[in-house]
């Protein structure tokens, strides 16, 4: 993203409307970094992701047992990382319940910030042919904190000539407030501390309301900052709806009415990709859903997640004959141009060399 893109993105932030402005171009938001290429959330990933043309990376933000925010995509490290090799963590390794969903593992609230930097990060896909790039790089880095990541970030910005933004994601936020670690007050001093962040564009996410709503009365004055709902299927409920006992469920806050409520504290909505296009019983796209126009009537921009391009992440339209697990970056930048299409105005993407040329042949 260049300056002009970017203010063009922020305008208007700050307002008592919140109306935000549509970007010229979609912005490609590298999701976890450039995860098909490199184990997600390392500073690989990251590089990729930057020089591959992403307009805004990705970090997932958990907590440790000292309280400091790193990357990780959940609290659970025992996919992502060689946690299960080390015998001195053995011990460690239980189950908890997190969102409601029973989880057995190694935890990063279990860990001091040094134990987690003794760590490597590692490919989380496992299978015959998938991801193997990425898997050449097991061991290779170590898991970020996240003033790391800003630290990175503004020295990549400087380095290339351009503006890249940052757009987190609080994980698990009632989770671990429940466990003594609430995230939000951190997140604020750890953004406040970084002079990059403080002007370049920033998009808080989150599958939860509450937080958002809170980090709104905090930072909602700051120019370059915009807040994302996430939506996960439509029967759920986010988890500090559950927490609270109510009964709002994802599928009545993509209603119509919904989408307006959410534009009251946020400015983006993304859904996954599927709830804005469904698959037919052919595994094809079938016809769009009505949200898209829906959010953007509210004033809400739309963003979705999460585009991969191998053939069995792919809509049946475009996979070819090579492998369930092989990659087809045709196939994937044909279906991310059907989904623009819509009029998306973001997108999450693996591999944001591949989400660039989508956006780039559509202009």
């Amino acid at each position: 993203m260049g300056g002009g893109l970017a203010a063009a993105l922020l305008t208007g932030l700050g307002t008592s409307a919140r109306a935000a402005v549509r970007p010229v171009k979609p912005v490609v938001l590298g999701h976890r970094g450039c995860s098909a290429l490199r184990p997600e959330h390392t500073l690989g990933s990251y590089a990729k992701a930057i020089a591959d043309g992403a307009d805004f990376i990705e970090p997932d933000l958990v907590v440790t047992k000292d309280g400091v925010l790193v990357a990780r995509h959940e609290n659970n490290i025992a996919e992502t990382t060689d946690v299960s090799t080390r015998k001195e963590f053995a011990a460690r390794r239980t189950t908890k319940i997190v969102d409601g969903v029973s989880q057995y593992g190694w935890f990063t609230e279990d860990f001091t910030l040094d134990e987690l930097r003794s760590l490597r990060a590692k490919e989380r896909m496992t299978g015959e042919g998938l991801r193997v790039e990425s898997h050449s790089y097991d061991g290779m880095f170590r898991i970020l904190t996240l003033a790391e990541i800003a630290d990175f970030l503004a020295a990549e910005s400087a380095a290339r000539g351009r503006v890249v933004g940052l757009i987190p994601e609080i994980k698990h936020s009632t989770y671990f407030a429940g466990i003594g670690l609430p995230m939000e007050d951190r997140f604020v001093r750890e953004l406040s501390a970084s002079k990059y962040l403080a002007t370049a564009p920033v998009i808080i996410q989150s599958f939860e309301i509450a937080n958002l709503k809170a980090l709104r009365g905090t930072l909602g004055d700051r120019p370059n900052v915009q807040f994302m709902q996430l939506i996960d299927d439509d029967a759920q409920r986010p988890a500090d709806v559950v927490k609270a006992g109510g009964t709002l469920t994802y599928g009545q806050m993509t209603s119509a009415d919904g989408l307006a409520a959410i534009a009251a504290y946020a400015d983006w909505v993304a859904p996954w990709t599927r709830q804005l296009i469904p698959l037919g019983p052919d595994g094809k796209l079938g016809e769009p859903k009505a949200m898209i126009a829906d959010a953007h009537r509210s004033g809400l921009l739309v963003g979705c997640y999460t585009f991969r391009p191998e053939n069995q992440y792919l809509a049946a339209d475009f996979r070819n004959d090579a492998g369930a697990n092989a990659r087809n970056p045709e196939g994937s930048v044909a279906e991310i141009r059907r989904y623009l299409a819509e009029g998306l105005d973001g997108f999450f993407t693996d591999d944001p060399a591949l989400g660039r040329r989508a956006v780039d042949e559509a202009s």
